[in-house]
């Protein structure tokens, strides 16, 4: 028997594609009335004492150790060693979603909800594969693909992982894209997931590209299908060539027909390089939500953080806020951006001008990687650059091998790239 909250949200999101489109978990999940809940109700209106939170509290103020303080003199206890709301820090949560306005101008005038704060981006898509995904419900990516989403949706949520073939003739294959989503209609929804720029390619769409991508989904939504569109820009803004679509395709989705949810997966890691923050947002949108939609929304995402972590880390939080307001931050952000520019112009210019019988790079574009579809055993391959040349590189499955140029200076990028075309010739 479900939950009285959780009913109350389900309730409130009856009618829509987000209520629609819930999993079983998606269903029972709500955030309680408890500790957290009563929490929030006693900073409100307990004046005299807020007896409700375990932390340890000295006038007024959360008590940190002297030790503990001196690594980040600059940040006042609360903003270091506080809990942060299960939702992430409010002012932190708005600084975000101006942020996306700002990067993503076609959002201008279209609703979403307010970017919910979660422990790094893997941890948002596996909360979407709580709320979304479940043994009756497949999600639908590009193959190849990250392979933490194999992980989050058939090894820990049951489900099936179903796979478009990512490229043909050089671009990104929109027939095999419009083949998967037609099947995956046919059960009356369908659940996608765009990566763009693309983990392990580094490939992002043309404008063109961008355009049939949307005409796809709109068609669907439009013969009554119900979609979720998973947009993980967890690489955004990193283009090197021209024709590539500015924006996340969040911003096309956001308004794009009644029947289509948007979700963009986003967050400072990649885009501030700050990897270890563990620090992302999750943020809806829908043609025809309420903001008392979203907040059911929110309400089922913050039961999910509350009954796994709690709540995200706060001075990662508190950090980015500050430096998301720091006069220099975008010529530092552009100076590493130019930096990762080169090196990918420096990959470019090495595999245009070398061929192998082994190698095939596949299209890339922008991002962090490249990778190679090998006609030889990846893993094989890996190894044998790894002992033989002392390189690493990842094997995404058996005949696809990842190359992280963002992490190979670029006065390296010659030699990694001859040890790695040799070892593929000597397979």
């Amino acid at each position: 028997m479900l939950n009285p909250l959780a009913q109350e949200l389900n309730d409130t999101l009856r009618g829509t594609v987000a209520g629609e489109l819930l999993s079983d978990l998606g269903t029972r999940i709500f955030f309680p009335r408890g500790i957290i809940s009563q929490g929030g109700e006693a900073k409100q209106f307990g004046k005299v004492a807020n007896a409700t939170i375990g932390t340890t509290i000295i006038s007024g103020k959360p008590a940190i150790l002297p030790s503990v303080q001196k690594y980040a003199p600059e940040l006042s206890s609360a903003e270091f060693v506080s809990y942060a709301p299960t939702a992430g820090n409010p002012d932190l949560r708005k600084k975000w979603k101006e942020l996306m306005l700002k990067k993503n101008p076609g959002l201008a005038g279209k609703s979403t909800s307010n970017p919910v704060v979660v422990p790094g981006l893997t941890a948002g898509i596996s909360y979407l594969s709580d709320l979304f995904i479940d043994a009756n419900h497949p999600l639908l990516a590009a193959n190849p693909s990250w392979d933490n989403y194999s992980l989050v949706v058939e090894t820990r949520r049951g489900a099936e992982l179903h796979t478009f073939n990512m490229f043909h003739n050089g671009g990104f294959d929109i027939d095999s894209f419009k083949t998967a989503m037609e099947i995956e209609a046919k059960s009356g929804s369908v659940r996608v997931l765009l990566n763009f720029p693309q983990n392990p390619s580094g490939y992002s769409p043309t404008n063109e590209e961008a355009k049939q991508i949307v005409a796809v989904v709109k068609e669907l939504a439009e013969r009554g299908v119900k979609i979720i569109v998973w947009d993980d820009d967890a690489y955004f803004g990193l283009n090197y060539e021209e024709d590539i679509y500015p924006q996340s395709l969040f911003a096309e989705f956001a308004d794009l027909h009644e029947n289509v949810l948007a979700v963009k997966v986003d967050g400072p890691t990649k885009e501030d390089f700050v990897w270890g923050f563990r620090c992302g947002f999750l943020t809806f949108a829908g043609k025809g939500i309420s903001d008392e939609q979203y907040l059911a929304l929110e309400k089922k995402l913050m039961g999910l953080i509350r009954s796994s972590v709690s709540c995200s880390s706060t001075p990662s939080q508190s950090i980015s806020l500050k430096a998301f307001s720091e006069p220099k931050i975008e010529e530092e952000k552009k100076a590493f951006r130019d930096m990762l520019e080169k090196r990918y112009k420096k990959v470019r210019a090495f595999v245009n001008s070398h061929e192998s019988s082994v190698l095939e790079p596949l299209p890339f574009n922008s991002g962090y990687f490249m990778s190679f579809k090998t006609k030889c055993n990846a893993e094989d391959l890996r190894l044998k650059i790894l002992h033989e040349k002392q390189i690493g590189t990842i094997s995404i499955d058996e005949s696809t091998l990842r190359v992280a140029f963002s992490s190979v200076d670029e006065d390296k990028i010659d030699q990694v790239y001859s040890a790695i075309y040799a070892a593929a010739e000597e397979m």
